[in-house]
């Protein structure tokens, strides 16, 4: 898929078919997430692969906008590492930045997604922190569902020129 197509067709797909993710497929997308850009190349990531179907039904338990991943047979969890990033903000920045990738290769390899935020609302961080267990230097930042799609969406323009200044407000 064309670099601009990628940007300008993706959309936030929240139905899935029930058939499982290629681990081709699936580590691509992780590369793509690897690739991206962080404060000072840091690259303070860590991911979760969920594809267990107990593990993405608890998920729905503690994240309030997690229902798709009833359908969805594959999710990611973006964490940052505060052993390679202490400042939370920077993390948040940079596993912001490998999300958009996973949004984009998903897409990309023919796959839907939806972004699901997790970081800065405590509750979401404290309910995936013990549901997987993760260690005090572990921050949640994304969860991401990827499948085959189940729904389409329209294409929408969204490029608003009234948003765009130069050089001054």
């Amino acid at each position: 898929m064309e670099t601009f197509d990628a940007l300008f067709t993706r959309r936030s797909i929240r139905q899935y078919q029930a058939k499982p993710v290629e681990d081709e497929k699936i580590q691509k997308i992780l590369k793509a997430a690897m690739y991206a850009p962080s404060a000072r190349n840091t690259q303070p990531w860590q991911f979760i692969v969920v594809s267990e179907r107990e593990i993405l039904n608890n998920i729905i338990k503690v994240h309030p906008y997690a229902d798709m991943l009833a359908e969805a047979p594959l999710a990611i969890l973006v964490c940052g590492d505060k052993k390679s990033e202490p400042n939370d903000s920077y993390l948040n920045t940079n596993c912001s930045a490998a999300t958009e990738n996973i949004l984009l290769a998903a897409h990309a390899l023919g796959l839907g997604s939806v972004w699901m935020g997790v970081f800065p609302r405590k509750e979401r961080i404290e309910g995936l922190t013990n549901l997987f267990k993760l260690p005090e230097y572990i921050l949640p930042i994304s969860l991401i569902a990827i499948g085959y799609a189940a729904e389409k969406k329209p294409d929408t323009e969204r490029f608003l020129p009234e948003r765009i200044h130069f050089n001054k407000w």
